[in-house]
């Protein structure tokens, strides 16, 4: 089997994960190299990104579909040449302050982000948006190239792009990211060789049973995206394996003196 291991999805003896989410991004620009180096030093175990191709099928990381709210740039960003992006600044528009400090900060491949990882450092990679197979083959290929394609779970709202990442590496494990619990989560993850089940956190406090199905099926539960203590409490108290929050040394912090 290829991708990370099942066993190392579920929670550690600690607590839930602390999955920074497109890094530790109330720290600095969302989905750049300064904010997933901000949530490595803060002493995050993961980190989560999103994926999606140039013009050119290189994958770039970045969350909308258009560049024009995290860069100087505008329109799709899969109407522009992997040069094109690379020119761009996605740092400006995040102010520390009355500062610009990220000024020039460039929208990162998926090589430099998987390039950071490490035994200890996962990557939770959202694939962002419809793909062809050709797509989520090429970002397939640049995590295997990196050595580090056991410490990286892909994972989607996308069920096609899922299909292709099964397809492509039949034994491979995937996440399924949802806006809306399914009436059977089990079956859904089964079908899909899902091994973690990603809700939107808040859809866990009208049905929270959901959490104790999926582990009885060894299934993990990461949840997104939780900011507020109120909520760590009752997501920890209530057994979820990961939690995805924009502010991961605030969540370690509320880890450690919680214990």
């Amino acid at each position: 089997m290829t991708g990370v291991r099942v066993a190392d999805l579920l929670r550690p003896a600690a607590g839930p994960w602390v999955i920074a989410h497109r890094g530790a991004s109330r720290t600095a620009p969302e989905n750049t190299m300064p904010a997933f180096q901000a949530a490595w030093e803060c002493g995050a175990p993961w980190i989560e990104a999103d994926v999606q191709p140039t013009r050119d099928n290189v994958p770039v990381l970045l969350h909308d579909d258009l560049l024009d709210r995290t860069t100087n740039g505008s329109g799709p960003v899969r109407s522009r040449t992997a040069y094109e992006v690379g020119e761009l600044d996605a740092g400006s528009w995040f102010t520390t302050g009355s500062t610009r400090a990220y000024t020039r900060t460039p929208i990162p491949l998926l090589a430099d982000v998987v390039g950071t990882l490490d035994p200890q450092r996962s990557l939770l990679l959202e694939i962002k948006g419809e793909h062809t197979r050709d797509q989520v083959l090429a970002e397939m290929a640049v995590v295997r190239a990196s050595g580090w394609d056991d410490r990286v779970l892909f994972e989607s709202f996308e069920v096609p792009a899922l299909r292709h990442v099964r397809s492509i590496e039949p034994g491979r494990p995937v996440g399924l990211l949802v806006e809306e619990l399914h009436d059977d989560p089990v079956a859904v993850c089964r079908e899909l060789g899902a091994v973690t089940y990603n809700p939107e956190h808040t859809l866990l406090r009208a049905r929270p049973q959901v959490v104790a199905a999926l582990h009885e099926a060894k299934i993990a539960v990461y949840v997104w995206t939780a900011d507020h203590p109120d909520d760590w409490e009752f997501l920890t108290d209530l057994g979820v394996d990961g939690i995805i929050t924009n502010t991961p040394g605030e969540l370690i912090s509320w880890q450690q003196n919680r214990t």
